[in-house]
């Protein structure tokens, strides 16, 4: 048996790391109840944990919006029992946050891991922002994401919801491309990497654009019209992050990840072999 708990196994992200840690323990467990966290790591004895448990809300993060208390312990109270519970051991702790706490394109640049968060629009981000600034001070390996997918489809994958809408946000954003994610991951944990890294492709691309590609590619019937930003209050509850985010230092640990055009590319080619 690993020596790997991963927290978060029946969620979007937490099932992808399945495949690249497939002998880890995957416990359903609630990561604000400190009891059992110490129980599990007492009988597991592990020698990395990685959390990916956190919630996202369904269908999307409005859902925080009214369901705050659950939001809290899942996003902030967890990852800190995480924490503790990982330092009175000596355990190696990889917590996957998010980059979706920006606005804006960080100067032209986009924003670095030593930026502070500007965006506090929705409660998922702010709680996402609160994790990633607690959790900075201490000896943990922080991944940001932002707007996962893959060739996958799913009701959790990126490109399949933007699918499903009839205007699509017309603002560049970082994305980032799950397997692309995983080596990298795997990558920073051979090397017991600590600090925060933002895993993101290389460059930036709307929404918008994204779907444009899907037409072409997948699907020449899809029907969508174009969304502003201005226009975005029209459609959701609460403000939305769209950012862009550097992956300057993960280029400087020798990790290459893939332009934002040619991941997209190569997710919808394979979305289309599936679909025929």
């Amino acid at each position: 048996m690993s020596d790997i708990v991963i927290f978060g196994g029946a969620g979007f992200i937490g099932a992808k790391l399945k495949t690249v840690y497939p002998d880890a323990a995957f416990p359903l467990a609630d990561i604000a109840d400190q009891a059992t966290v110490s129980k599990i790591f007492d009988a597991v004895k592990p020698s990395i944990v990685i959390n990916a448990a956190g919630k996202t809300g369904r269908p999307n993060v409005d859902w925080c919006e009214t369901h705050k208390i659950e939001t809290l312990r899942s996003n902030v109270t967890g990852p800190l029992v995480l924490l503790e519970e990982c330092q009175k051991r000596d355990i190696y702790f990889v917590h996957i946050g998010s980059g979706c706490i920006y606005d804006g394109n960080g100067n032209g640049a986009g924003f670095t891991e030593d930026d502070q968060p500007n965006f506090t629009g929705s409660f998922y981000s702010l709680t996402k922002a609160m994790s990633d600034k607690l959790l900075a001070p201490f000896p943990v390996l922080q991944i940001r994401l932002r707007m996962p997918f893959d060739d996958r489809d799913g009701p959790r994958n990126l490109i399949t919801k933007l699918s499903k809408f009839e205007r699509v946000l017309d603002v560049p954003n970082s994305i980032t491309y799950i397997p692309d994610f995983l080596s990298a991951l795997e990558t920073l944990v051979k090397k017991r990497a600590r600090g925060i890294y933002n895993v993101v492709n290389t460059g930036a691309i709307s929404p918008y654009e994204i779907m444009e590609r899907y037409k072409k590619i997948v699907d020449p019937s899809h029907s969508f019209s174009k969304l502003t930003l201005k226009e975005l209050p029209e459609v959701v509850s609460a403000a939305r992050s769209n950012c862009i985010l550097s992956n300057a230092k993960l280029k400087r640990e020798g990790i290459r990840m893939l332009s934002v055009e040619e991941a997209i590319e190569r997710a919808l080619r394979a979305m289309k072999l599936d679909k025929h």
